[in-house]
């Protein structure tokens, strides 16, 4: 029986910014339909490892696949199968929310019927069916989140970025996001690698790496992390509270 590859495997990447070493040496693996999550205090290279699995950055070292695919040897194939959701709002305010989505399917080369019934779809799946017409710039912070996950969604994707995805929002909207993408792993088989600082974004089964300094000082799941600590959060502060060489 043939093994479907991992959904992303990120292998021996380090990255620098001059002197300045963002990624040392990094490792992981998201597995097929799975929600993992990717736990690091601000400056730890989150983002970072997000830019360059996305080709923001080119890997200079070690390698990143997404199903298999090489992003540096084929970056089409790697990138058809992947949608991103950054920290930084990227939609364009002074279009619709059609026209940010339409804009997106573009991009990937899809047009015509399918693709305006594939986006009116997905904005009645995150709940603002209603809202296709409106300007982006009208929105609240939770719903351009919900937009810009319809948009990352377009294409089909089988793996979902989200980098710090609830920050600025309130908790009715955070939860409500959370919910949405966790069905999204359940009823559609997507992966998802999930970055944050809030760890009752995580369930005890969740896949987790944490991330200090730019190197990963602990992998498992979420319950073996904290599992010699009072919570996933005390785990947590103990391992980024020392020197990331100090590897747990």
């Amino acid at each position: 029986m043939r093994i479907e590859a991992p959904a992303l495997e990120i292998e021996a990447v380090s990255h620098a910014f001059g002197r300045r070493v963002a990624l040392d040496d990094v490792s992981l693996t998201v597995p097929a339909g799975c929600f993992t999550a990717l736990l690091g205090p601000n400056g730890a290279g989150k983002t970072t490892l997000f830019s360059i699995a996305t080709r923001l950055y080119n890997n200079r070292s070690g390698a990143v696949r997404i199903y298999g695919h090489d992003i540096r040897r084929t970056p089409s194939r790697a990138l058809a199968e992947l949608g991103a959701v950054f920290q930084s709002r990227t939609l364009d305010g002074d279009l619709s929310v059609r026209e940010n989505l339409a804009y997106h399917a573009a991009l990937h080369g899809l047009s015509g019927r399918a693709v305006r019934a594939r986006i009116e779809a997905l904005l009645e799946r995150v709940g603002l069916g209603e809202r296709i017409g409106d300007k982006v710039r009208t929105l609240s912070g939770g719903q351009a989140r919900r937009i810009e996950i319809a948009r990352a969604l377009v294409h089909r994707p089988r793996l979902l970025l989200l980098d710090e995805p609830t920050v600025g929002l309130d908790l009715a909207s955070r939860t409500a996001l959370i919910a949405f993408v966790r069905e999204l792993v359940r009823s559609e088989g997507v992966a998802v690698l999930w970055a944050s600082h809030i760890f009752d974004e995580v369930e005890p089964e969740d896949a987790v790496t944490v991330l200090h300094q730019g190197r990963v000082v602990a992998s498992g799941t979420a319950a073996l992390i904290g599992a010699g600590d009072a919570s996933l959060q005390a785990a947590f502060r103990r391992l980024t509270a020392a020197p990331a060489k100090e590897e747990a």
